[in-house]
């Protein structure tokens, strides 16, 4: 499964919500310094979709905040 994610880095909490159009956002309150947002949006959305996190891969967008994942 590819999912379009948006992240925005240090927000007030930690949330996951999904747009009509079907875009994942990730609010995480994580700085996007050294993979630390990278890291805490992996693991925010494995415990969202119960799946492992080593299952969860970016295929896009490393360094920006709209990324591609693939489960």
């Amino acid at each position: 499964m590819i999912v379009n994610v948006r992240v925005i880095p240090r927000a007030r909490r930690n949330q996951i919500t999904v747009d009509a159009d079907g875009t994942v956002r990730v609010h995480t309150t994580a700085a996007p310094t050294d993979g630390a947002a990278n890291d805490a949006v992996i693991k925010m959305l494995a415990k969202h979709f119960d799946v492992p996190k080593t299952s969860i891969k970016i295929i896009r967008g490393h360094t920006s905040r709209d990324k591609i994942i693939e489960f």
